[in-house]
């Protein structure tokens, strides 16, 4: 690991001040960061503590909404009585997320910018990565695909987001406040993540000089009809090959609204709105949800080691669906 200073800010500002600085991170519990520093992916000059400004915090918003600070732990998320009893669908995603010492270190904000776990990403025994060495080129297009996307990759980069946590923000509507040189601004979950295009190095849309300093959740009406459905290759502690928070609103045995989000599919939380759209309207029933489900992998671009995922997440989106409404 390469020499580093650390300063811990008193204020938010000074930690924006901080971040300021050539080469310098925000870290927070560092799960994902200082794995990075140890394998030289990561080479920060300056490492800027956020934790002790009071962005920890869980509260409740006007009209039934709320604050998540980004420098909440996930284990205080998923043990929060709001949470838990508003938001069920986000301790799923956060609890089928990893251990529990982790999720004891892990942050919100953390969890938002977590990188892309692809072997040819974290091992810099590979020398092409786009993400990680831009221009370089993707090994994974010839090379192993089993975690791959199969939507809204280039031809620079097919990884996939790995966070549980992120799926389940993308279905509830999630709203990243970021604060910067420039002031604070709000950005819709849908907007945050970007899709590699010709720059695969850049995951989000937050500047290099600001700092999330919370999540803010609308009001959910989804409570008592959602799941959070993950595939993986092993039961605990790894990364989704295909996963699904699905939420329904149901009136008198017919869908008024649906939310469907997959993860390990694309290079940021997937909305299947589609599936969302042929879902409205229709009752609740074995039929309705499997026609709705065939057509989520409409538009999908697969690789020989993981086309297995054009069949695999259709039948996710109709377990994680029929959960969520009360089917059997």
């Amino acid at each position: 690991m390469k020499a580093f200073d650390y300063v811990r800010p008193a204020s938010v500002d000074a930690a924006i001040r901080a971040k300021g600085a050539s080469g310098a991170a925000f870290i927070g519990g560092g799960t994902n960061l200082l794995d990075l520093m140890k394998s030289h992916i990561e080479q920060p000059a300056t490492i800027v503590d956020i934790n002790g400004l009071g962005l920890d915090t869980i509260e409740s918003l006007p009209g039934s909404g709320l604050r998540i600070g980004s420098a909440a732990r996930n284990s205080d998320m998923a043990a929060h009585i709001d949470v838990r009893a508003r938001y069920p669908l986000l301790v799923e995603a956060i609890v089928a997320g990893a251990s529990q010492q982790l999720r004891n270190m892990a942050t919100a904000g953390g969890n938002l910018m977590q990188r892309t776990r692809c072997h040819y990403f974290v091992d810099p025994a590979f020398g092409r990565c786009n993400k990680r060495l831009p221009g370089s080129g993707c090994a994974a297009l010839t090379g192993e695909q089993r975690q791959h996307a199969i939507f809204g990759a280039s031809d620079r980069c097919i990884a996939t987001n790995p966070s549980d946590m992120n799926v389940a923000l993308a279905a509830l509507d999630a709203t990243i406040r970021a604060q910067g040189p420039r002031g604070e601004r709000s950005i819709p979950i849908a907007d945050f993540h970007r899709l590699p295009g010709g720059r695969p190095e850049l995951d989000s849309t937050l500047a290099d000089d600001e700092l999330i300093v919370s999540i803010d959740l609308p009001a959910n009406r989804f409570a008592g009809s959602s799941h959070y459905l993950k595939i993986r290759d092993r039961a605990s502690y790894a990364f989704a090959l295909v996963s699904v928070a699905a939420a329904l609103d149901v009136d008198n045995g017919v869908v008024t609204e649906a939310r469907i989000a997959i993860g390990g599919v694309a290079p940021k939380p997937w909305r299947a709105t589609t599936v969302e759209q042929r879902l409205v309207g229709q009752r609740l029933d074995r039929q309705s949800v499997r026609e709705a489900s065939l057509i989520a992998v409409e538009g999908a671009r697969s690789f020989p080691g993981n086309a297995f995922k054009l069949a695999l997440v259709p039948e996710a989106i109709e377990r994680a669906v029929r959960v969520a409404g009360g089917l059997s």
